[in-house]
């Protein structure tokens, strides 16, 4: 009844160069809720704020989690500058919560109970390919849309050497 639209055979609906973040956490001590908790409410507040406020840049996220001490998300952005901007912006959560785990390292009162980490992509236009059987949009595709398979080639070469009419003028003019 609510379920999403399954589509056959797509591919992602991506143009230009594709920003990707994946960030997430590892609980070292499961006894130390007070730690790895916040961080964790901290997230999904963090991943509110951003969902009201599409401007910021933040386009699609899958939440995902690799063991039961291992939780992260795959964020797709519009930009590096805008994922950058939100980063940096003293006003949003981020960057409160980011001094505040900054000033216990420095009072030597972060004990190790929650690891954090983060990875930033900028993977140029040519340098991704994506395919879905039978899926909702999902992932890249939730984030840019999705289109049939055929528009973009049914080969994963194909989908590689696909160029989009901006970057393909672009390329032409450089010649």
């Amino acid at each position: 009844m609510f379920a999403k639209p399954v589509l056959g055979r797509t591919t992602a609906d991506t143009e230009g160069d594709v920003v990707v973040l994946l960030i997430g956490m590892r609980i070292n001590h499961f006894w130390a809720v007070h730690e790895w908790g916040l961080v964790m409410v901290s997230m999904f507040r963090m991943l509110a704020a951003l969902a009201k406020d599409p401007g910021r840049g933040l386009l699609s996220k899958v939440m995902l989690t690799a063991s039961p001490r291992t939780y992260y998300i795959v964020q797709y952005w519009e930009s590096k500058e805008k994922l950058y901007a939100y980063a940096h912006t003293p006003e949003m959560l981020h960057h409160r919560m980011w001094a505040l785990l900054n000033r216990k390292e420095r009072e030597g009162k972060a004990y190790g109970h929650v690891g954090i980490w983060h990875e930033a992509y900028v993977v140029p236009e040519g340098s991704y390919e994506a395919i879905y059987g039978d899926m909702p949009a999902f992932g890249l595709a939730a984030a840019h849309g999705q289109v049939p398979l055929e528009r973009r080639g049914r080969n994963a070469k194909d989908r590689f050497a696909y160029r989009s009419k901006g970057r393909a003028e672009a390329v032409e003019e450089a010649r």
